[in-house]
């Protein structure tokens, strides 16, 4: 640690998208539309979920939990966003950036295990049919939200303490749009080769472990549906697990991109890219890639649109 009397930094700035000074505002309606589409979409998919009974099952359940995950990390990341791109002052205050940072690991860490969750359950419904609705109960779908969010809670405690507890003494310019990890670990005024490390390893943890829960259920899942005698059942199996998948893949792979690459990711403009992806463009496309592709979400909606028009 540096020694001798420093003074804390009281404030960050936040710099994202600042040298880019003729866009602000192209940037500020774009992310605004995002926003407002992801909200709008998640909050009906969780409605929709919430009052149509042929929904109540535990695919649905881990979807609404999904759109509420969707919805919390998105909103602990975009207004402060759309805020900066409006006015001169783009800082947040330290306790600010300390808030932001540890709820924005507890969703995004919460719903990596989630889908494992949703990948474990399809694998339930599909290779173990007659054991499902016993094992997939109501008591086991909360237990399984309940462990992500304690994964979440237990990640979010350990990265966020791994950050703070290092001394902030000058440079406050965060290359990023929001407080997160690597680029807060450059302004740091010690040696951050450990910091480093855990950032690291528990990255990895919190992404490969559940990756590992994914590829093993849907492997086995591809599995059975080879085996499969009918054309339509294999086409129904497949154009569920197909969406999942999607949403997965695209998930994944930008968290993978950002935090576990060994040499650490420069906080450059493609950084702020690949994080827009899983921080604000994968929260408004899941309620589509989920919904889009699946027929009794498509029915239930006509269903609703019925009877509200009558």
């Amino acid at each position: 640690l540096t020694s001798g009397n420093y003074t804390p930094v009281a404030k960050f700035i936040l710099l994202g998208f600042s040298n880019y000074p003729d866009l602000q505002g192209f940037l500020f309606g774009a992310f605004l539309l995002i926003y407002a589409v992801t909200v709008v979409g998640n909050l009906g998919m969780i409605a929709l979920i919430f009052t149509d009974a042929r929904l109540h099952s535990p695919m649905y359940f881990f979807l609404s939990v999904l759109s509420f995950l969707d919805i919390c990390y998105s909103s602990v990341v975009t207004p402060k966003l759309l805020v900066n791109f409006l006015v001169s002052d783009k800082s947040i205050s330290f306790k600010g950036c300390v808030v932001q940072l540890a709820f924005f690991v507890v969703h995004v860490t919460s719903e990596s295990f989630l889908l494992a969750s949703m990948a474990y359950d399809r694998f339930m419904a599909i290779c173990q049919p007659l054991h499902y609705s016993s094992i997939m109960t109501k008591g086991t779908c909360i237990q399984l939200v309940a462990i992500s969010y304690a994964f979440g809670g237990a990640n979010s405690a350990i990265q966020t303490g791994n950050v703070f507890a290092l001394p902030f003494c000058g440079p406050n310019k965060v290359n990023h749009y929001f407080c997160d990890v690597p680029p807060l670990l450059l302004l740091a005024c010690a040696n951050t080769a450990t910091a480093g490390m855990v950032l690291y390893v528990f990255s990895a943890l919190a992404t490969l472990l559940p990756a590992s829960v994914i590829l093993t259920s849907y492997s086995l899942v591809l599995v059975a549906i080879g085996r499969m005698r009918s054309a339509a059942g294999r086409e129904k199996a497949l154009s569920t697990c197909a969406s999942h998948f999607l949403a997965i893949a695209i998930f994944y792979g930008t968290l993978v991109f950002t935090y576990v690459q060994p040499h650490g990711a420069t906080y450059d403009t493609n950084g702020q890219v690949v994080s827009v992806f899983y921080t604000i463009i994968i929260p408004m496309l899941n309620p589509f890639i989920y919904s889009l592709r699946n027929k009794e979400v498509k029915d239930a909606l006509q269903r609703k649109l019925q009877s509200v028009s009558h």
